[in-house]
């Protein structure tokens, strides 16, 4: 990888070890001070505000991203496409809110779904517009190449939200008080971003049309496009949260909802990468540097195909230890939905990096399909499986949903002009995984103590894996050699 996106990913990276190190300590608190059916009613309204806020940021996230980071005859390029994008960022996100304060007041909200959820919309509403300037502001300043500012105020984010939205929760406030804590959390980080980006960006464009030469409709339909994208991948992960929530209860969807959580942290390495390579993959498609692409989608996917195989085969072995200490003994009815999410989840975590490379091309019509097939085939399952096997049926059907997105998408990849699993060497790979699996496995078989096993299983099947895959070659020692080199320059710049 080139020094930008490896600065790019490891601002990204970085920052999200530190968020997850904040959500380990911060989630297994939350579960204690709600009760199971708070926590359920909690996560119902995180995937609403997720589902509305990809309509009303219309793609704005993505968009941003790409042209900013594009080269353009425009001098006044930057400051116009900022401006662009805020005055629809503005629009769609003050309709939004109205929208979502009349359904409260006029007891549509409370009718379908009870009382206490009009005030969880009221608060809704706020983070709808501070979440929308919030989008804008990250979105610029790492088309700009500043992600190791944009970052770093992420992580700022949560640790607010800990010394807020947990306290309020833990006097009573419940769920008012974590929604609360987003609220007071976003508002501030928003007000950073905003500070540093008028340190790049001239503001003057937000107050003004834009000028005539400037390709609105181009940014428009990127973004049309993109809202769609993003609808069906959002739809991937919380329409087995809502349908589960609507059919059986929220009790089972707080169960379901700490499944979801700990499978989701094979996304933890692609969710940086996919961050990072659309916009530093749009230049190299604008110069048509179809080679470089491949070269460095299908490394790329290597390693998470490495990192999060290593990571499914930890959460795998250490699923009952891992769910009783982090959420609690009540919270063990989740390991079976967990297991069965870990297959497509890391099917999706390989995906991520591919459909981001894709949007840097700029062409979503093959992409809206794949994600589209991947989409219908996910909610087809949970309708059918949902009323019969409730959380079961819901892991299975967002599992094999999840792992469609890596087919259909390797299949885009190939039509659209670059392979992404030209460097994969899948069976080297899996050689690795069979070998690391013996440790993993037969080690919390043998130890005493849960917490013995998840302090030794993890450094001990990481150092076989890493080991088995030099001597297999699923990685070059080359490779460990230049990262660590790479690393060691890019540290003091971040």
């Amino acid at each position: 990888m080139g020094r930008n996106v490896l600065r790019g990913f490891l601002s990204v990276f970085s920052s999200d070890v530190g968020v997850l190190i904040l959500s380990l300590g911060i989630t297994p608190i939350l579960v204690r001070v709600l009760t199971s059916a708070e926590y359920g009613n909690y996560a119902f309204v995180m995937s609403v505000l997720s589902i509305t806020m990809i309509v009303i940021n219309a793609g704005i996230f993505d968009g941003i991203r790409k042209y900013i980071a594009e080269q353009r005859p425009d001098e006044d390029w930057s400051s116009n496409v900022f401006g662009f994008y805020m005055q629809v960022a503005l629009v769609m996100a003050f309709t939004a809110a109205v929208i979502v304060v009349a359904l409260a007041y006029f007891g549509v909200v409370g009718q379908y779904f009870g009382a206490v959820f009009e005030v969880y919309f009221y608060l809704l509403a706020a983070l709808i517009l501070i979440r929308q300037l919030w989008a804008v502001g990250r979105g610029t300043l790492m088309g700009l190449g500043y992600e190791h500012i944009s970052e770093p105020i992420k992580l700022t984010r949560w640790i607010i939200f800990a010394l807020v939205g947990v306290p309020l929760a833990a006097i009573g406030w419940g769920v008012v008080g974590v929604l609360v804590g987003r609220i007071v959390a976003r508002g501030i980080v928003a007000v950073a971003v905003f500070w540093f980006v008028s340190k790049h960006i001239s503001f003057d464009p937000v107050r003004r049309r834009m000028p005539a030469g400037f390709p609105r409709r181009e940014l428009l339909s990127y973004n049309s496009f993109s809202v769609i994208l993003i609808l069906l991948t959002s739809s991937l992960y919380n329409v087995d949260l809502i349908l589960l929530r609507t059919i059986s209860g929220a009790e089972q969807t707080g169960y379901y909802n700490a499944a979801l959580i700990v499978a989701e942290f094979l996304w933890f390495v692609p969710t940086a990468l996919q961050t990072v390579l659309l916009q530093s993959t749009s230049e190299w498609w604008s110069q048509d540097k179809v080679d470089t692409v491949t070269a460095v989608t299908s490394r790329a996917v290597r390693y998470v195909v490495l990192i999060t195989t290593i990571m499914c085969l930890g959460i795998g072995a250490l699923a009952n230890q891992f769910v009783s200490l982090y959420f609690g003994t009540e919270y063990l009815a989740a390991v079976t939905p967990l297991l069965l999410l870990l297959p497509g989840t890391l099917g999706f975590a390989v995906a991520r990096p591919i459909f981001a490379v894709g949007q840097g091309k700029g062409d979503l019509r093959l992409l809206i399909i794949a994600t589209g097939a991947a989409a219908t085939l996910n909610l087809v399952l949970n309708l059918l499986l949902i009323p019969r096997y409730g959380t079961v049926g819901a892991a299975v059907s967002t599992s094999v949903g999840y792992g469609s997105m890596l087919l259909f998408h390797i299949l885009t990849a190939r039509h659209i002009g670059f392979d992404p699993i030209s460097d994969l060497r899948l069976g080297r790979i899996v050689a690795t995984a069979v070998v690391a699996a013996v440790p993993v496995y037969g080690l919390p078989l043998v130890l005493q103590g849960d917490l013995i096993a998840l302090f030794v299983v993890p450094p001990v099947g990481f150092l076989v894996y890493v080991t088995a895959a030099v001597l297999f070659g699923a990685i070059d020692w080359s490779e460990l050699t230049e990262f660590r080199q790479r690393l060691s320059t890019m540290l003091p710049v971040g």
